[in-house]
């Protein structure tokens, strides 16, 4: 009786946690249809000049106001949220390639090759994400293309490191332990066993990743080592914001409000998934 008592109020608990995930989930789902969309059917393109009077603010016709050369400032927001989501979704994807590699090959193999690869790990992580990118970035010519890379390569050892992690726990359970009895090979037992069971602390990184990624974007596109003009992220317009501050307010307020509104949202639904997903494993 107490343990039907008990599951019964994990499954509550867990609805509660999924309903909670929704708000979040639909603010960035609005967000990216948004950026994704909204350009296609917005009345002024994002590069055409003198739509509206410079540093005008927010009115109907302009709802998040102009720039210092008459552009709709939310054309200008959405068309960076291309980019910005863009180089976020890249590293994301980049990070757990690398990452999912990296951390089932240490929990594969043991022994003194996951001792190199996690010291790896350690000494790539003990480097400030931010002065690293600098280096990098400022190495190469900055595009979209080069900040994926380096960006994800980046948060690839912390992803490396929770694969690891995880990986590990589950190669102790009792089902791995059948499975190695039943003749399945290491590295089936890791594709076909282990990995699925470890999806859903994945997709928690991930969407950590996803935060982490497009805020640094966004500082390294502040200090002028992102994208460059004539394209433009939410780093950017926050960059040209903060030199025309003084002459408009809202070129600052409205790239800096969309950045935190994405980063409260992907930091609150990874919480919230992570909640969600303690303790599921995938039934085989």
């Amino acid at each position: 009786m107490a343990e039907a008592l008990t599951l019964v109020k994990e499954q509550a608990r867990a609805q509660g946690v999924r309903r909670r995930a929704l708000i979040p989930a639909i603010i960035l789902i609005v967000i990216v249809a948004a950026c994704v969309f909204g350009p296609l059917v917005s009345p002024y393109p994002a590069d055409a000049l003198g739509v509206g009077l410079p540093f005008a603010g927010p009115s109907w016709a302009h709802w998040f106001g102009t720039d210092d050369l008459g552009r709709d400032l939310l054309s200008l927001v959405l068309v960076g949220g291309q980019i910005s989501l863009t180089v976020g979704l890249g590293a994301t994807l980049i990070s757990l390639l690398v990452g999912i590699a990296w951390g089932i090959a240490a929990a594969g193999r043991r022994g003194w090759i996951d001792t190199l690869l996690m010291r790896l790990c350690d000494a790539v992580m003990a480097i400030p994400q931010l002065l690293f990118a600098l280096v990098c970035v400022a190495a190469f010519r900055p595009s979209v293309i080069s900040l994926m890379i380096v960006i994800g390569l980046l948060m690839s050892p912390t992803t490396a490191r929770m694969v690891r992690s995880t990986a590990v726990s589950e190669l102790a359970d009792d089902y791995v332990v059948a499975a190695t009895a039943s003749g399945l090979t290491r590295r089936r037992l890791l594709v076909s066993e282990v990995l699925p069971n470890i999806l859903p602390p994945m997709v928690v990184q991930a969407t950590t990743n996803m935060a982490d990624a497009i805020m640094l974007e966004a500082t390294l596109s502040f200090v002028g080592l992102g994208i460059q003009p004539p394209d433009a992220s939410w780093g950017t317009l926050l960059l040209q914001g903060y030199a025309k501050m003084y002459n408009s307010i809202w070129m600052l307020i409205f790239p800096a409000l969309i950045i935190v509104v994405t980063l409260a949202c992907l930091v609150l639904l990874s919480d919230r998934l992570g909640s969600a997903f303690d303790g599921k494993k995938v039934m085989r």
